[in-house]
């Protein structure tokens, strides 16, 4: 999800909306660090995985923003449904796992900040 988390910062950029793309490969542990910061300094977060909504990257990333600086959120990920099979690029936009559900979910929660 990274590389189309880049993809859809070139696309947002090129509309004028600047953002930080971080990747955070781990959850445990989680760098509590680059979060509170970007946090801060973004005033907004979207995360995007590949994983259910639930008990993923959205819910370790909202646990440490609720506890030091509350800012809006948005996940780009499966929406607590079951998994089909296909080719890989057919399912991740089915699910809207790629650079557009990125935009679309930054562009959600920059309406909200």
């Amino acid at each position: 999800m990274v590389y189309e988390a880049m993809v859809a910062a070139e696309i947002l950029r090129d509309q004028g909306i600047s953002l930080r793309v971080l990747d955070l490969h781990t959850l445990k542990p989680i760098d509590e660090e680059a979060i509170i910061t970007a946090a801060r300094e973004c005033g907004a977060i979207v995360t995007a995985e590949e994983h259910q909504f639930s008990a993923g990257l959205y819910s370790a990333v909202a646990e440490v923003v609720v506890r030091t600086c509350p800012v809006p959120m948005e996940s780009v990920s499966v929406q607590n449904t079951f998994g089909q099979s296909g080719p890989p690029e057919a399912l991740m936009e089915k699910y809207g796992l790629n650079a557009n559900g990125i935009c679309q979910a930054v562009l959600r929660v920059l309406a909200r900040k």
